[in-house]
């Protein structure tokens, strides 16, 4: 054979075995990934991984196998949801017509995803409901850094428009930059409050809280809504 009418610069032949043993592996991690947040939202956010793949019809070590350690799994979990409530959250407000309709349309995406699934929320997030708390590595660490990160941009420029329109600029301080971060921490952690709270009478519904949060955000704790 004459090497020297090869092209070294032409990619070597792939191997079809090898594209269909990776996208057949692909599908398999989906379907794990799938099976478990159905557990999870069944069984809690406590679950263990021989819970999860019992009740996923499969054992503890395929899981293993795909993922390692239940960090892993909640990484590859986590990698989906948050990617999931992000496009949510921030369509939420790009179709706001002021930005204060966007913060509350973001507020109540957020508390809508979340409580979809409280415990599939605390599994990804180690939310007070989830024994993940702590234990979560340094990528799903970005994940989750990125997500809040997405969130608070679009919330500074919401800020940022609603100053710039001038109703409330002269009681604006230095420190409104900070305001974003700190608004987002309070939805989060009320949040999540509100979440692990029981039903009942005590409990507000999504929309009320929604509503709550919004007025706190933009007009402070000694405000009381109107109804509706």
């Amino acid at each position: 054979m004459n090497t020297a009418l090869q092209d070294p610069s032409s990619p070597a032949p792939s191997d079809g075995r090898s594209l269909r043993w990776e996208a057949h592996r692909a599908e398999r991690r989906r379907e794990l990934i799938k099976a478990a947040r159905r557990a999870v939202h069944t069984l809690g956010a406590g679950a263990s991984m021989e819970e999860i793949a019992a009740a996923s019809g499969t054992s503890k070590s395929v899981y293993y196998r795909y993922f390692g350690d239940k960090a892993g799994l909640q990484q590859a979990m986590g990698e989906i949801v948050l990617s999931q409530m992000q496009d949510k959250i921030l369509a939420a407000g790009r179709t706001a017509s002021s930005p204060r309709a966007g913060l509350q349309a973001m507020v109540s995406a957020y508390l809508q995803m979340a409580q979809t699934s409280p415990n599939v929320y605390a599994f990804v997030t180690g939310g007070p409901a989830g024994e993940s708390a702590g234990n979560t590595g340094p990528r799903f660490a970005d994940s989750l850094t990125s997500f809040f990160e997405a969130i608070t941009a679009m919330m500074e420029r919401a800020l940022r428009a609603y100053l710039e329109s001038g109703s409330s600029a002269p009681k604006v301080g230095i420190a409104a930059g900070f305001w974003p971060t700190a608004a987002l921490g309070m939805v989060r952690a009320a949040g999540e409050r509100w979440l692990a709270t029981a039903p009942g009478p005590d409990k507000p519904t999504e929309a009320q809280m929604t509503q709550q949060l919004t007025v706190w955000l933009f007009d402070g704790i000694g405000y009381e809504p109107g109804p509706g």
